[in-house]
């Protein structure tokens, strides 16, 4: 799942060699992924066309009536989707967006001309602050400040405290560039006091929240309760071929509807998208938090295997695993660490990692990957993972 989000794509111009060479690695990835008998996730990235065509066809048919018309401006199945949605997020109605930029923007902007504030207090690691180009202020005329800079979202203390007002309070649940962070439930509930003793609204940026759910102990609706609006994704974590939706008062929802339209996104059919995201609703939402019990196994394997093996330093981020994604942190360049990941599925059919990146910060030469647990995972044991990780070190040395 990690390679196919924003902000781990990494331009292969700007990663030397030529586009054909380029393309010839991104090949042998795919392949070796594809072919691997034991991973921890299957994301529809490494499905093909076909594949992806077969099973929407497949399945279509147990969330939707076929025979019925396909979806115009929204309608139809794209409607039943948003229902569904503001059903499970206890929310009075939802909106589908094309994707969840645009229904993050569009929401920021009808708080900020509601609270007259146009100041959107969140972590500078959130997603718009990272990886859309400066889209609030550029497009929608937005100002951003950033309560903390520590790699975890604001506390209640910070928030009181913080210098400068703002309108809204935008909080990534879970914090992805920070390792897929989140914090304790009585934690996010003073967060959220602290931010309406100061007047302002709470937005929740959820593209994953639909797997916070166990590390809280709280159901969809008690979280998204929190907030005066919610933002989830259909493709991060339920498989979906695309979209989003954003939730709330119905008041707000019609209005962000009239923006969705000025910004470009009442597309004339999508129910492609809609079909998917009612499947992953259907066949994935249910499992998720057997994939977050899973994923603090795979965790912990890996940092028992790691420690007593030859590497000279590692971190697994966070450990325990806050959802069904964490990070794995070793101190080696990022292109060697994926051709070793590579050459172990090719050579023993079980993908453990996938791509590394190189660190944002820090001292030269360390990396990282994400890793994502999902069914394909829970078929592997402690015993699977450490043997795994063993047959990754002796390649990388």
């Amino acid at each position: 799942m990690a390679d196919t989000d924003e902000q781990v794509q990494v331009s292969d111009e700007v990663r030397g060699g030529s586009p054909d060479d380029e393309r010839a690695e991104r090949l042998r990835r795919f392949g070796a992924w594809r072919r691997a008998e034991r991973i921890l996730a299957r994301p529809n990235a490494d499905r093909t066309l076909g594949e992806q065509l077969t099973d929407l066809a497949a399945h279509a048919p147990s969330v939707a009536d076929p025979d019925q018309p396909v979806d115009i401006y929204g309608d139809g199945v794209v409607a039943q989707l948003e229902t569904r949605v503001a059903g499970l997020l206890g929310m009075e109605a939802a909106a589908f967006f094309p994707t969840g930029t645009m229904a993050q923007q569009v929401a920021l902007r009808c708080w900020a001309g509601r609270t007259g504030n146009p100041t959107v207090a969140l972590h500078p690691l959130a997603h718009p602050e990272v990886h859309e180009r400066g889209a609030l202020e550029v497009v929608s005329g937005l100002r951003t400040v950033h309560p903390t800079s520590a790699p975890r979202l604001p506390t209640a203390e910070e928030i009181r405290d913080f210098a400068e007002p703002f309108g809204t309070l935008m909080l990534e649940l879970p914090l992805r560039d920070a390792g897929f962070v989140l914090p304790e439930w009585e934690e996010l509930e003073a967060v959220v006091t602290a931010a309406r003793e100061r007047d302002a609204v709470v937005h929740i940026d959820g593209a994953r929240l639909w797997e916070c759910a166990p590390r809280f102990g709280r159901g969809l609706p008690e979280i998204a309760a929190l907030a005066d609006s919610v933002y989830v994704s259909f493709y991060k974590s339920l498989g979906g071929l695309s979209g989003a939706a954003l939730a709330g008062p119905e008041s707000l929802i019609e209005e962000a509807r009239t923006w969705r339209h000025r910004y470009g996104g009442q597309l004339f059919q999508q129910f492609p998208a809609a079909l998917a995201a009612l499947i992953g609703l259907e066949r994935e939402l249910p499992k998720l938090a057997s994939y977050v019990a899973q994923a603090k196994v795979v965790a912990g394997a890996l940092t028992e295997e790691f420690a007593e093996s030859a590497v000279p330093w590692f971190r697994v981020h966070p450990e325990p695993p806050h959802t069904h994604q964490f990070q794995v942190w070793l101190p080696y360049p990022a292109d060697v660490l994926t051709e070793t990941a590579v050459r172990q599925a090719e050579e023993t059919g079980v993908a453990l990692f996938h791509r590394w990146h190189p660190a944002a910060a820090g001292p030269p030469g360390i990396s990282y990957t994400e890793v994502t647990v999902a069914e394909a995972g829970l078929e592997w044991t402690k015993r699977d993972v450490r043997e795994a990780v063993g047959e990754f070190v002796r390649r990388l040395a």
